[in-house]
Formats: structure tokens, C-alpha cells, sequence
């Protein structure tokens, strides 16, 4: 298994959207990647230059496919991973604000 951090511009106008699907089991659902999408995409943080940024674990090559082709690619833009080891991608980010308390009322 490989861990990335994750960069994407947020679709402002769909994160609402994507909440209501956080919030009610939606994501975590999918298989086989929902459950860590769904912990990746809760824990997100929103750095300096206005991304959202998390860290996530995958299988597939290229990274993220069949999250981006579910879910990311209608919630985000601009999409880039960096292959860290476990947890390090999370250390990077834990003092950035959540995504959730910045963006959604």
C-alpha cells in the first residue's frame, strides 16, 4: 500500500455536497477505497494558497483513480499526490486549519 499527500483546488460551489455525503455514510460506503477516503477527506486541512490537502492511502496506479473517478474529480481541481510514508503527510499538515471549518458556514 502506498501513502500520498493530496493537493486539490476545492469546488467551492460543490463542497456543501460533499459534506452531506461525508456526513451521511455515502463515502465511506464505496468499495473498495470509501473508508479511506472518507477518514482522508474528514481530517482535510486547507493550506496558505487556498487548497485542501489530507493524506491518503491507495492502491491503484496512477494514484487516486478510482477516487478521482467517483468522487475527487467532481469536489477538486488541480489534483497533485506526493508519495510519503505513513502518517508523514499528516504530521505536515496538522497545524493548517480544517477544510471544513474554513470553507462550509
Amino acid at each position: 500500500m502506498a501513502y500520498y499527500l493530496v493537493k486539490a483546488r476545492a469546488k467551492t460551489d460543490t463542497l456543501n455536497g460533499l459534506k452531506k455525503r461525508i456526513d451521511s455514510g455515502e463515502i465511506c460506503k464505496m468499495r473498495p477505497f470509501g473508508t479511506a477516503l472518507d477518514e482522508s477527506l474528514r481530517g482535510a486541512r486547507l493550506d496558505r494558497s487556498g487548497f485542501a490537502t489530507w493524506e491518503e492511502n491507495d492502491y491503484c496506479n496512477p494514484p487516486l483513480a478510482m477516487e478521482r473517478a467517483a468522487v475527487l474529480d467532481h469536489h477538486f481541481s488541480d489534483i497533485e499526490v506526493e508519495p510519503v510514508e505513513r502518517g508523514v503527510g499528516w504530521k505536515r499538515i496538522a497545524h493548517l486549519p480544517s477544510l471544513w471549518k474554513e470553507v462550509l458556514p
